[in-house]
C-alpha cells in the first residue's frame, strides 16, 4: 500500500495472520461439531438397533413347560399368549429301544410311547417307583409370525403304581429342563448315569 509506514505494514500483516488463524479455528470447530453430530447419530442408531434386537430376542424366548393329563397318561406342552406351538420331536435313549416320535398337533408326549420298555427296565421290588427319563426334545414354535426352534434334553418325571391283576402302571407328572442343546450321544450318556435300578 502506498504511503504505508513499516509499522503500519507490520500491523496490517499481523491482522491478516490473526484473521487467518481465526478462520482456521472456526473451520476446525465446525469440523469437530460435524464429527460429533455424526458420531452421536451413529451411536443412537447402534443403540436403537441393539434395543430392537433385544426386544426381538425377548419376544422369541420361550420356556418349555408341560402339564400332565388328568390320568397321567401324557404330558401336554403349554402354549402362552406370545407363542404358539408347532411340531415337537422326541428322541429317547438308545438303550431303551424306543423309536423317536413326532407330535404334529397337540404337542403331547404320551406315556404309551415308552411305558413298556421303561416298566421292564424298572421291574422288580416295590411297584411304586419314581424317576426321570431324559429325552431329547426339539420344539418348533412361533413368536408372532416368525418361526423358531429350540432343542434341549428334558427329564420326564414319572412314577409307577401297582394295579390289581394288571401289573404296574406308568404315570407322567412333569417335564423339566436338564440342559439346553444336546444330541443322541449326550442323551445316552445321561441315561447311562441316571437310569433307575430295577
Amino acid at each position: 500500500m502506498s504511503g504505508e509506514t513499516p509499522d503500519q505494514a507490520r500491523t496490517r500483516r499481523r491482522w491478516i495472520t490473526l484473521a487467518e488463524a481465526v478462520a482456521v479455528i472456526g473451520l476446525l470447530i465446525a469440523g469437530l461439531t460435524l464429527y460429533t453430530n455424526w458420531s452421536d447419530k451413529r451411536a443412537d442408531r447402534a443403540a436403537q438397533a441393539e434395543a430392537a434386537a433385544d426386544e426381538k430376542a425377548d419376544r422369541a424366548h420361550f420356556v418349555v413347560r408341560a402339564k400332565p393329563t388328568s390320568n397321567g397318561g401324557a404330558l401336554t406342552l403349554i402354549e402362552d399368549d406370545a407363542h404358539s406351538l408347532g411340531d415337537i420331536a422326541v428322541t429317547f435313549p438308545s438303550a431303551l429301544g424306543v423309536e423317536g416320535r413326532t407330535a404334529i398337533s397337540g404337542a403331547t408326549i404320551s406315556a404309551d410311547w415308552f411305558a413298556e420298555p421303561l416298566l421292564k427296565a424298572t421291574d422288580g421290588g416295590d411297584d411304586r417307583k419314581t424317576g426321570r427319563l431324559p429325552v431329547l426334545l426339539t420344539v418348533k414354535y412361533f413368536a408372532g409370525d416368525e418361526p423358531h426352534s429350540l432343542t434341549g434334553i428334558y427329564d420326564i418325571i414319572w412314577r409307577t403304581e401297582g394295579r390289581m391283576l394288571r401289573g404296574r402302571a406308568l404315570k407322567l407328572e412333569d417335564l423339566r429342563l436338564h440342559r439346553k442343546g444336546g444330541n443322541q450321544k449326550a442323551l445316552d450318556a445321561i441315561w447311562a448315569r441316571e437310569k433307575p435300578a430295577a
